[in-house]
């Protein structure tokens, strides 16, 4: 038998340590829910839970926003500096181009030319000549009826190696043996086996030509391709363009073909014997340019082909500013071009008067209105918001009948012996004319905002400040106004904000003197079609209302504008 002294202890229970021990450990471990998962993931799980079902509720919202107001931003930021046209039009001119010194007021290598033949020639097949002319004719006058009279002019430059080569074999002017010359044979076999179904199959050029004749290939293949996806038509049945027979011929110089033995090899090594004939008529890509029009050799076109072949460009800004770009760099224009400067200058003006004569006008009408019996008030109310079920171009129209000469106003002007018949006022398309319409158009967007503002006044306050000895005047200044300026703050970021957007009264009203910078942006937008241009001038209003904003906040406080409550 053991010695029970010798012996550990046995524990048969919980001692005072162990429980302490236990308890802590159950202390630091993590507190279960009543499902057994941990109280810090479920919470998790329950608020993500609850934000996702917030996220649903407003994404009708969130998606609009982005639809409706972000995204239009965005692109009109885009518009204001994309420039891609140039450089998609003419690539192989602007590769050319690259160490063209604009500067030096020299025709550009003979390279350049060749370039902008072929690119020309493609563009002109694909209608976008005329695009690329209307964009150039924004900078320099004159490109939009030089790239005009190009697209139709083009292809008599080709026609000079066509009209040889087709004497020299009639078959350089049909379109089967091109494709068996220039087509892959599988690509032949699976054209030949088409049977109008489903796509037609794409064209293929043969590997072992391609590295023959390069120009002549590149150039048959855009050919080939084109009369498939554009025309519809197979190249087995259409007749080349002529700026292949061109290519052909550039290959048929620099090139020796007298290996060749694949298909059409006779026909192709006659055709080098031509080329190498001292009576080969050529023509010099750049005396081609000039039979077309001679501004493609002066270096005006070239510099604005180079200055504008980035994709994007500060041209635009710089136009809407009244700067232009040159080969010295970014310069002023000539003083009497300069108008985007004066329109901002009339439209921050302008908006000013319109927002201090409304709220010269409708702070009397909103205090009245917070002042008078709720019966009162609301007959009142029904005046004020009455414009509002009126059309905005019937209420300008109107402003245009009773402010013209033989108007209502000088009418009763005259009636009034005030004004001589023969002496009539002017208030109409001009600056008065502008800022009357657009007063009594906005005079609600500031009514109702001082109004909502002035109804929260404790009339309480003015009989306490009557009752301690104030004049009304002081009543009025010292206590009154001040409780009334969130409303007038609200209105006149209203007005001021709106106004200057405004272009359908300006345009109706205003004449020459009396349109905003809006009016000219709608003008590049509806009928130059300058979009370019119209989104950098809509950008940089966009900066100038951001700027006020920000000031205003800075000095009165963003925080102290309200529409009342």
């Amino acid at each position: 038998m053991t010695d029970a002294a010798t012996e550990p202890d046995k524990i048969t229970g919980p001692t005072p340590d162990n429980a302490l021990r236990a308890a802590d450990k159950a202390d630091s471990g993590p507190v279960l829910a009543a499902d057994g998962t941990p109280l810090k993931r479920s919470l998790n799980r329950a608020l993500r839970a609850q934000k996702l079902r917030a996220l649903m509720l407003i994404a009708p919202l969130l998606i609009f926003v982005l639809v409706s107001f972000i995204a239009p931003i965005g692109d009109m930021l885009f518009r204001s500096v994309e420039n891609q046209i140039v450089r998609d039009t003419l690539p192989r001119t602007v590769v050319a181009l690259a160490d063209y010194d604009a500067e030096s007021g020299e025709l550009p290598r003979d390279e350049v030319f060749e370039a902008a033949y072929y690119d020309v020639f493609f563009a002109a097949e694909r209608k976008e000549h005329t695009r690329l002319g209307s964009r150039l004719n924004y900078e320099q006058t004159g490109a939009s009826s030089l790239f005009r009279k190009s697209g139709r002019g083009i292809e008599d430059i080709g026609e000079v190696y066509l009209d040889q080569f087709e004497d020299l074999d009639e078959n350089w002017d049909e379109a089967r043996p091109w494709a068996e010359l220039m087509g892959d044979p599988d690509w032949i076999a699976a054209q030949e086996a088409w049977d109008g179904n489903g796509s037609m199959p794409e064209f293929e050029v043969r590997s072992d030509i391609s590295d023959l004749l390069p120009r002549t290939a590149e150039a048959y293949e855009i050919f080939a391709r084109f009369m498939q996806t554009e025309e519809g038509d197979s190249p087995l049945e259409e007749e080349p363009w002529s700026v292949v027979h061109t290519a052909l011929y550039q290959d048929l110089a620099e090139n020796d073909v007298s290996g060749y033995t694949g298909p059409r090899a006779d026909m192709l090594q006659a055709a080098d014997e031509l080329v190498a004939s001292p009576d080969f008529e050529t023509i010099a890509f750049r005396d081609g340019f000039e039979e077309i029009d001679e501004d493609w050799v002066a270096p005006e076109i070239w510099q604005t082909i180079k200055m504008y072949s980035p994709a994007y460009t500060s041209g635009y800004f710089l136009n809407s500013i009244d700067m232009q770009k040159t080969a010295e760099g970014p310069a002023l224009r000539d003083e009497d071009e300069r108008i985007y400067g004066l329109l901002f200058q009339r439209t921050m003006f302008m908006s000013l008067v319109i927002t201090f004569s409304c709220i010269l006008l409708g702070y009397p009408i909103a205090y009245l209105l917070s002042n008078l019996p709720a019966s009162k008030a609301n007959l009142l109310m029904i005046l004020v918001l009455l414009p509002f079920w009126t059309s905005l171009l019937v209420r300008t129209s109107a402003w245009k009948v009773m402010l013209q000469q033989q108007g209502v106003i000088n009418d009763v002007l005259v009636w009034l012996d005030m004004v001589a018949d023969d002496a009539r006022l002017t208030m109409i398309n001009n600056q008065f004319g502008t800022i009357v319409a657009m007063t009594h158009i906005l005079l609600p967007f500031m009514i109702l905002p001082m109004y909502s503002v002035m109804s929260t006044i404790p009339p309480s306050y003015v009989r306490a400040a009557k009752s301690l000895g104030a004049t009304n005047w002081t009543t009025f200044w010292r206590v009154y106004f001040p409780q009334s300026v969130p409303g007038i703050g609200a209105g006149s970021i209203l007005v001021f904000i709106l106004s200057i957007g405004y272009y359908i009264t300006p345009e109706i009203v205003g004449g020459t003197s009396g349109i905003f910078i809006s009016n000219r942006i709608a003008y590049h937008i509806s009928s130059s079609l300058n979009w370019g241009l119209a989104a950098a001038l809509g950008s940089i209003l966009l900066v100038v209302v951001l700027v006020l904003y920000w000031a205003y906040d800075r000095i009165v406080g963003i925080d102290n504008v309200k529409l009342g409550g």
